[in-house]
C-alpha cells in the first residue's frame, strides 16, 4: 500500500494518507474542483450569454436607430426628389406656357403686321379712288352746270353767266386777293383781280375780259388794252369760248393772253405767281429799275409765255389721262355686267331644263 504524506493546513502537521484515502481525497477534491469549475463556467457562461444579449440588444438597437434614420433619410429624400420633380413640372409647364403665350404673341403680331398692312392698302386705295371719284364728279358738275348755264336766256344772259362763273373761280382759287366785278353799264373789263400775298400786300393788278360768241374778234384786242391803260393793270386776259386759229387752248396775241374757260384756273395761277414774284423782286431790288424792267420784259415776252404754255398743256394731259382711266373703268363695270349677266341666265336656263328633267323635285 502506497502511502503519501500532506501538511494539514489547519495544525501544519503531516499526515500520512493510504491509496484508498488518497484515492478518496483525489475523487472528492476531484468533485469539487469540478463542481467549482462548473459553478464559474455557468457563471462566466450566463455573464457571456448576458453579454453577449446585451450586446445584440445594442447592436439592434443601434442598427434599429440606424434603419430609423435611413428610413428617415430615405423618406426625406423621396420627398425632395417628389418636390424636385414637381419644381421640374412647374418649370417646365411654365415654359410650356411661356412658349405658347410667345407663339401667340408673335402670330397676334403678325396678324396686326398684316391687318395694318391691309388696312394702309386699303385706305390709300381708298383715298386713291376717292379722290378720283371726287375729281370726276366735279368736273361731271361743272360740266353739267356750264351745259345747263349755256343753255340760259340769250347771249347777253349767257355773258353775265360766264363772268359770275369768272368771278366765282377767282374768289374760290384766291381767297387772299381782291375781286371786284365792273357794274353794269361802265367802260372797263368784267372782272378786276388785285393780286396779294396771304400778308397783304399788293403785288399787282390782272383784268378779265370774258367773251361768249361764236366768232373771234382781233378788235377785242385794242379795246383792252385801252381797258388795261385806264385801270393801270399790269397784265389783261380774255376768256372766249371761240378761241383765235393760231391758239390751241392758250396763247399770248400783242400782249393780251387768250385761253378758254376751261384753263382759266391753271393761267390764274401761273399770272399771279408771276405778279408775286415780279413784286418781291422790286421790292428786294428798289432803284434798280434796269433790272425791273428786265423781269418785266420777261414776264410779257415769249419765253414765259412758252413757259406758261408749257404748265397748262400738263393740266391738259392730266385731265386727257384722268378721263381715260373713267373710260377704261366704266367699259370694265359695263363688262363684268355683261359677263353676269350671261352667268345668270345660263343659270337659269339650266335650272329650267332640270326641273324639265327631273320635276318638282329638284331642290
Amino acid at each position: 500500500m502506497n502511502e503519501t504524506k500532506i501538511t494539514c493546513p489547519h495544525c501544519g502537521k503531516n499526515i500520512e494518507l493510504t491509496s484508498a484515502i488518497k484515492t478518496q481525497v483525489q475523487d472528492e477534491i476531484r468533485t469539487e474542483l469540478r463542481g467549482e469549475f462548473n459553478r464559474k463556467y455557468l457563471t462566466e457562461k450566463e455573464k457571456i450569454k448576458r453579454e453577449a444579449v446585451e450586446d445584440s440588444q445594442q447592436s439592434l438597437k443601434e442598427m434599429e436607430a440606424q434603419l430609423k434614420s435611413a428610413k428617415d433619410k430615405l423618406v426625406e429624400s423621396q420627398a425632395q426628389e417628389m418636390e424636385l420633380r414637381k419644381r421640374t413640372r412647374e418649370i417646365e409647364d411654365r415654359e410650356h406656357a411661356l412658349k405658347l403665350e410667345l407663339e401667340r404673341q408673335l402670330d397676334f403680331e403678325r396678324q396686326k403686321i398684316r391687318n395694318d398692312l391691309a388696312e394702309k392698302f386699303n385706305s390709300e386705295h381708298r383715298m386713291k379712288d376717292a379722290e378720283k371719284e371726287k375729281l370726276i364728279q366735279d368736273m361731271r358738275k361743272q360740266i353739267e352746270e356750264l351745259s345747263r348755264k349755256a343753255e340760259q336766256g340769250s347771249q347777253q344772259a349767257q355773258g353775265e353767266v360766264l363772268e359770275l362763273e369768272l368771278e366765282q373761280l377767282l374768289r374760290d382759287k384766291f381767297r387772299y386777293d381782291d375781286i371786284q366785278p365792273v357794274p353794269k353799264g361802265v367802260k372797263g373789263a368784267d372782272v378786276i383781280q388785285f393780286v396779294k400775298t396771304n400778308s397783304g400786300m399788293h403785288c399787282g393788278t390782272i383784268i378779265w375780259e370774258s367773251k361768249r360768241t361764236k366768232a373771234w374778234s382781233d378788235g377785242w384786242l385794242q379795246k383792252l388794252k385801252d381797258d388795261q391803260r385806264a385801270v393801270n393793270a399790269n397784265i389783261a386776259v380774255i376768256i372766249s369760248e371761240t378761241l383765235p386759229k393760231e391758239i390751241k387752248h392758250i396763247g399770248n396775241l400783242d400782249g393780251i393772253w387768250v385761253t378758254d374757260f376751261k384753263y382759266a384756273a391753271e393761267l390764274a395761277l401761273v399770272l399771279r405767281a408771276g405778279l408775286i414774284e415780279v413784286s418781291q423782286a422790286k421790292n428786294a431790288m428798289q432803284g434798280k429799275g434796269e433790272k425791273m424792267e428786265i423781269l418785266y420784259n420777261y414776264l410779257t415776252g415769249q419765253e414765259f409765255k412758252n413757259r406758261v404754255e408749257s404748265v397748262v398743256e400738263s393740266f391738259e394731259g392730266m385731265k386727257e389721262e384722268l378721263e381715260k382711266e373713267r373710260s377704261a373703268m366704266e367699259k370694265i363695270w359695263q363688262k363684268r355686267k355683261m359677263q353676269l349677266d350671261r352667268v345668270i341666265l345660263n343659270m337659269a336656263g339650266m335650272r329650267g331644263e332640270l326641273e324639265g328633267i327631273v320635276g318638282n323635285a329638284l331642290p
